[in-house]
């Protein structure tokens, strides 16, 4: 049962029966049962820190009923007696309940009083001994000059909750905690943005003061009480007369966090730099999802465009943008109407003037003689990841257009990384069948090149949509430090090396292929394709081609594996086997494990034999082995072209034995959702990224460049659609297109495929 299927209460005197129940103690009920009493004063409860699964008659008149809110928090207070004294308080639970992350507060701490921001709201264990229920408590992460004054960085008993700084964070129940300002007071300030009126104010936030008919900016100084009223110290911009400085004592009904915009623009304290030349503006190139900076009061900032057009009576074209950082003032409203969708203060409004392209990812608004910073030169000092370590699930269908597609998209191509660009674009930007890896426990040595492929590179494609490309490198400087090469840093390696390393050296993943041969189990991670001299396939099917390869070398599936990455064949990187490969959206491995039931292909019944030499017969489909019940074996057979072939019997599982009636077997499939493709030693990827048959992305880490050899190079993300329709062409029509004709990116899937990347669905929840 849930919290919400019992009636919950707490003892507000001892009973007189069972004597060890004291007054505090909370208990619950099933509802049903509560319900159901007919003219009884006494309920049937069980004290919810009680290890006993006991239930005890208990009289109405010694309890009050609590709601599951209030039952949570007071379960997070250490004694009864402490619950019952705050039980009588219904203001501050009622003031706790409404409480959300993200809400400034002070929290009690004796006769200390610190100043916080609550990061986390909820129970730090499960409920005890199989209860409905267990304590709220509030986790929070110091701020100002209380910072180093807490006894975590966010994570308790080994469990993270959120990410800080070291002793920076506390988790205490809500009767530590203090709204900074109270959250019954709503600011009167003129025609704010409605979400802006409610949020509390803290030393250094931004923010809008009234004065009649009249507006400033400033920042915050500290907030007073006096004689019962609140006042907000403000630094001012300017002053009444216009100059610089000055500061000025108002009302908190009067102050607004955030900068509210005004009729004109200029008023937006936005320092416009002037452009390089009229011929040349690199903000002509900006567009909806661009990365740009802007210059605040507060110093520069970056953030995401996600809408232009025009606010109200504004007559300059505006931007709505997405902010890194929470220095904003909205979450995509401007005055109650919503343009688009972030975080509450990661949104923006300001004149599209005064945005720039993002100067930190190589943008064509770069100095064209600047190189790409050294590692060494920045932040991202080796073994030290900038990122936080939180869990970002993969950019869902719906989150593609918004998040992954563009120039400035993708992962960055620096020094022949193309390989390990595309490699880690294709695994990790809309799948997450091998996120296993970004969690698992490893060796002390190698944490810090696991720390790096989440928090600098996996966390922000999936949360921003690009990867600066100096993360990469600081990833191939970690490998080539451990030894596993001398040259990850310059020259271009084969994505299956790359994935090896990581897979099997650093993280020390399970395999993912598990192949039966002879008798015994081979292991891998992955499956080079290939085919005997004397095959017939002109263009084939991935799945034809898998299925030749493991006829060719008898092999079979141990198990069906979660991701099974298929390398096609070639001779080399400059040299394909064939001219086209039909990608095969879904691949049935039904027929290729080495234990289980399979259907006879003539009749459906269990079948009991197969043969290798009907493999290649053209008479039988062109795809799948070709196995039979033992009726249809004998007459197959009976031809006296086939006379001379040898089937071979099948080992039926013992629960399937003595089944020949028809019947329908499930079929075990893994789904494609990407492609590796190599031209001219160049690796790109294609992305599989939803269930309609035009989601498709192409991306390439080098898509373009900007300042020769002493520049940098662009990525691109785009949605390809036309794959979607050279799928749907019988194989005749695609036999008859000519590669140079083919639409868009298509000729590249189709003709110059590479490895080919499959999961499981049902599997991947196991592994």
């Amino acid at each position: 049962m849930t919290s919400t299927e019992h009636v919950y209460f707490i003892l507000t005197k001892r009973p007189e029966s069972p004597g060890h129940l004291k007054a505090g103690s909370i208990c619950y009920a099933p509802e049903s049962k509560y319900k159901r009493r007919v003219h009884s004063s006494k309920v049937n409860v069980t004290p919810l820190d009680s290890y006993a699964n006991l239930d005890y008659a208990i009289d109405l008149d010694c309890m009050t009923e609590l709601s599951a809110e209030h039952a949570e928090l007071l379960l997070a207070l250490p004694d009864d007696k402490e619950r019952l004294q705050w039980f009588q308080d219904k203001s501050a639970l009622q003031t706790a309940v409404g409480l959300t992350e993200g809400d400034a507060i002070i929290v009690l701490e004796g006769e200390d009083e610190m100043k916080g921001i609550i990061r986390y709201i909820g129970t730090l264990s499960g409920p005890k001994y199989k209860r409905p229920l267990a304590g709220r408590f509030f986790g929070i992460e110091l701020q100002g000059a209380d910072k180093g004054k807490g006894t975590c960085n966010g994570k308790h008993q080994y469990k993270d909750y959120f990410s800080c700084e070291k002793k920076c964070a506390v988790f205490v129940p809500f009767s530590k905690v203090r709204p900074l300002v109270p959250i019954s007071l709503t600011p009167t300030a003129p025609e704010p943005p409605p979400q802006q009126q409610t949020e509390a104010l803290l030393p250094g936030d931004r923010v809008t003061y009234f004065i009649e008919d009249k507006f400033g900016h400033g920042m915050v100084v500290d907030v007073l009480k006096e004689d019962g009223e609140r006042f907000v110290q403000i630094s001012t911009d300017t002053d009444e007369n216009g100059k610089m400085g000055g500061e000025v004592k108002m009302p908190l009904h009067c102050v607004v966090k955030g900068e509210v915009s005004a009729a004109e623009p200029e008023k937006m304290d936005i320092d416009t730099p002037p452009t390089k030349s009229k011929a040349y503006d690199p903000r002509m190139l900006l567009s909806v999802n661009s990365l740009v900076e802007v210059n605040l009061a507060l110093g520069r900032s970056y953030g995401t465009i996600r809408w232009i057009g025009n606010l109200h009576d504004i007559e300059h074209p505006m931007a709505g943008l997405e902010l890194d950082e929470d220095v904003g003032v909205s979450d995509g409203t401007f005055k109650g109407e919503r343009y688009f969708h972030c975080p509450p203060k990661r949104g923006l409004f300001l004149k599209l003037s005064s945005c720039h392209p993002d100067s930190r990812f190589q943008s064509l608004s770069a100095n064209h003689s600047e190189k790409m910073p050294k590692l060494e030169d920045t932040e991202v000092a080796m073994g030290h990841s900038t990122g936080r370590p939180e869990t970002v699930p993969p950019i869902s269908t719906e989150q593609v257009s918004r998040i992954l597609t563009g120039r400035m998209k993708g992962i960055q191509g620096h020094c022949n990384s193309c390989y390990m660009d595309a490699a880690l674009f294709s695994l990790f930007s809309c799948s997450s069948v091998l996120d296993s890896m970004l969690y698992k426990s490893t060796e002390p040595q190698d944490a810090p090149i696991q720390r790096t492929l989440l928090c600098d590179i996996v966390n922000p494609l999936r949360s921003k949509g690009f990867v600066d490309g100096r993360y990469v490198m600081k990833l191939r400087q970690q490998l080539e430090k451990h030894g596993y090469s001398h040259s990850f840093t310059t020259e271009e390696k084969d994505p299956e090396e790359f994935l090896i390393v990581i897979m099997h050296h650093i993280l020390s993943l399970d395999p993912l292929l598990k192949l039966s041969a002879g008798g015994k189990v081979q292991e891998s991670y992955c499956y080079q394709i290939f085919l005997d001299q004397n095959h017939s396939l002109v263009l084939p099917t991935v799945q034809q081609l898998l299925e030749h390869s493991f006829h060719s070398g008898r092999l079979r599936l141990a198990e069906v594996p979660s991701c099974l990455i298929l390398q096609m064949p070639r001779f080399g990187k400059k040299f394909k086997m064939f001219d086209k490969i039909i990608p095969s959206l879904e691949l049935d491995v039904t027929d290729l494990l080495s234990d289980g039931p399979q259907q006879c292909i003539i009749c459906g019944n269990m079948a009991a034999e197969q043969c290798n030499d009907c493999f290649k017969d053209p008479v039988f489909s062109c795809t799948g082995f070709k196995v039979f019940c033992r009726m249809c074996s004998t007459q197959v057979h009976s031809h006296q072209q086939r006379r001379s072939h040898r089937p071979a019997a099948l080992v039926v599982p013992k629960e399937y034995v003595g089944h020949h009636s028809p019947h329908t077997l499930t079929r075990d499939k893994l789904e494609l959702f990407a492609v590796l493709c190599i031209e001219t030693s160049h690796y790109v990827s294609f992305i599989k990224y939803g269930p309609s048959p035009e989601d498709w992305l192409f991306f390439d880490s080098m898509a373009d460049r900007e300042g020769g050899t002493d520049g940098f190079n662009i990525p691109e993300v785009r949605v390809c659609p036309e794959v979607g329709t050279y799928l749907e062409m019988s194989p005749a029509e695609l036999a008859s297109q000519a590669p140079r004709d083919m639409k868009g990116v298509a000729k590249r899937l189709f003709c110059d495929a590479y490895m080919y990347l499959y999961q499981s669905t049902s599997m991947c929840l196991y592994r």
